[in-house]
């Protein structure tokens, strides 16, 4: 009778064992949805974020006197003195401009040159026929 009692306790023991040892493994599984959330988010929003930044730290880096820009705030302008922090615009004859660097959107080209130029000459023709 104790040999039996015995390999019943051995039994039960071995039992547990093995449900601890597969309970890791479905510990484990259970967290496999939320490491796949965590990896379409960082391809599809962290990724794409980061790489968006670190292209406009080089416009940033990149910046010289005489460059055609547009701010973030849609102001067209040439920059005729830049600082560490700052950047002087001029977007008027005698008007310039002193904002924080970050706030410069992109460097203007010169396709965009010749589009405000035409929208100009609309301006002036509207003007005329008023």
């Amino acid at each position: 009778m104790s040999s039996m009692l015995m390999e019943s306790i051995a039994w039960a023991e071995g039992t547990s064992g093995g449900a601890s040892a597969s309970g890791g493994a479905s510990g484990i599984l259970s967290l496999l949805p939320f490491l796949l959330i965590f990896v379409i988010f960082y391809f599809l929003l962290i990724r794409p974020q980061q790489k968006k930044q670190k292209q406009q730290q080089a416009l940033l880096d990149a910046l010289k006197k005489g460059d055609k820009v547009i701010t973030t705030s849609g102001i067209w302008g040439t920059i005729t003195n830049i600082g560490k922090e700052t950047v002087t615009l001029q977007i008027a004859d005698n008007t310039k401009v002193k904002m924080q660097r970050e706030n410069v959107a992109r460097v203007r080209g010169e396709e965009e040159d010749k589009d405000k130029d035409k929208d100009k000459d609309k301006d002036k023709d509207k003007d005329k026929d008023a």
